[in-house]
């Protein structure tokens, strides 16, 4: 570990890694200040268009800011995650909360959890409907945990779904938030196209169905129904997934959240990776000197994502000393190449990863605070678009990531990151 200096300095390497292993940097540095902390957000992987990439980025530098304006305000790294995601959750641009897909039903389910580095407590909501932020849902979970047993001995819940967790939200002061409110134009057109997908889809089946059984025999030339997750079709919101958030605050502890409105056109009460332990999120103190605290947050394929563990396996590899590898190796051999997923030949999915330590003279001294952050994103699906800032930088940055050119989304993949070294004198 090196030694740090009283300064902030984020420098963002830009490393799109592909089988070819190619990279290019960029460096980038903030202000002095007396805050501390960092927060590294994303709107999803899947696919973000360029006619709407100015929104996607928009949504990523408000998260940033709510995070570091409570950062600013001496909230710990708890507080800032909840403020970031449900700013990530209030936009219509994103699939989780407000503008989440659509189930078959035509109803809103959302998936959440988020959890505490410092006391690895946990909170989770899974097929959530008729609330507005349900990364609030799980954040109060967190805390009625931490308050002891109920009474007459019971243990308290960390993880509740669907009517059941409406209806504990309500009676804890969450307000209701009826379907046709967290509705937007966007994700309504999306589930009439698909809607109308499925059903043409269904009648190319029947007619197949009647010629093998031999009741048509003019089957005619129908064209295949395109499938409804179809990446790279301009309004098509199912192709954004899970956002999420990890935190790192002026004590050094970490927190992450997740959010989602899960797959489009879904069965009624499916779960994703969201709200499942070690599959969304993760984040977890240091416990030795020795040891790095970690946070992560995962988007994609859901079921892909909760066989994997994705979450904990990228927090457990980001204690080697070489990140970009450490990460690139968990990614390949943890996601795509994982014998959990043998049968698939598109495994789609991303992180955000974060990792810091306290440096140097820093674990010697009272008088100077200062933390080394190492941060990346990684990424099978064809984009994925983070935001990132400091307690001590002006402004946000956002970035659209993309695969390199000619690589296969669902069996190549990208990584991109940097480090911020944060520091402050004590009066």
């Amino acid at each position: 570990m090196e030694n740090l200096e009283n300064s902030t300095d984020c420098k963002e390497t830009v490393s799109p890694l592909n089988n070819s292993g190619s990279t290019v940097n960029s460096t980038v540095s903030g202000y002095d200040g007396k805050a501390m902390g960092f927060v590294l957000v994303h709107a999803g992987a899947g696919y973000h268009s360029e006619s709407k990439a100015k929104e996607y980025k928009h949504v990523c530098k408000r998260a940033c800011q709510r995070a570091v304006d409570r950062l600013r305000a001496g909230g710990l790294a708890l507080e800032a995650v909840t403020a970031a995601l449900m700013e990530l959750e209030d936009s219509p641009f994103t699939n989780a909360g407000t503008g989440s897909n659509l189930n078959l039903s035509g109803e809103i389910e959302c998936d959440a959890s988020i959890m505490d580095g410092k006391s690895l407590n946990y909170g989770a909501v899974g097929a959530l409907s008729g609330i507005k932020n349900p990364v609030l849902v799980a954040r109060r979970l967190l805390s009625e945990t931490q308050k002891g047993k109920l009474s007459a001995g019971r243990i308290p819940p960390c993880f509740l779904v669907g009517k059941g967790a409406e209806q504990w939200a309500i009676s804890h002061g969450i307000p209701a938030c009826p379907t046709e409110k967290m509705t937007t134009k966007f994700s309504l057109s999306g589930y009439k196209r698909n809607k109308r997908k499925m059903e043409l889809a269904e009648q190319v089946e029947t007619k197949r169905k009647r010629q093998l059984c031999g009741h048509e025999n003019d089957f005619g030339c129908l064209e295949p129904v395109g499938d409804i997750l179809v990446a790279g079709e301009e309004n098509n919101s199912a192709c954004l997934d899970t956002v999420g958030v990890v935190v790192v605050d002026r004590e050094g502890n970490v927190a992450a959240a997740v959010s989602s409105g899960g797959l489009a056109m879904k069965h009624p009460g499916r779960v994703g990776q969201a709200a499942h332990y070690g599959c969304g999120c993760w984040a977890e103190n240091a416990r030795d000197v020795s040891l790095y605290s970690t946070a992560v947050s995962t988007s994609g394929s859901g079921e892909h994502l909760i066989r994997t563990m994705l979450a904990r396996e990228c927090s457990t590899a980001m204690q080697a000393e070489n990140t970009h590898q450490a990460l690139l190796e968990a990614m390949q051999n943890k996601f795509i190449s994982s014998p959990f997923l043998a049968g698939e030949d598109c495994v789609l999915g991303g992180v955000i990863v974060l990792r810091c330590c306290t440096c140097g003279e820093a674990q010697r001294s009272e008088d100077i605070q200062a933390l080394l952050v190492e941060f990346l994103w990684s990424h099978t699906t064809e984009s994925m678009c983070v935001g990132y800032m400091s307690a001590q930088d002006s402004k946000a940055r956002t970035h659209i990531s993309r695969l390199p050119p000619g690589a296969v989304a669902g069996q190549s993949l990208a990584i991109e990151g940097g480090v911020c070294r944060l520091g402050t004198v004590s009066d």
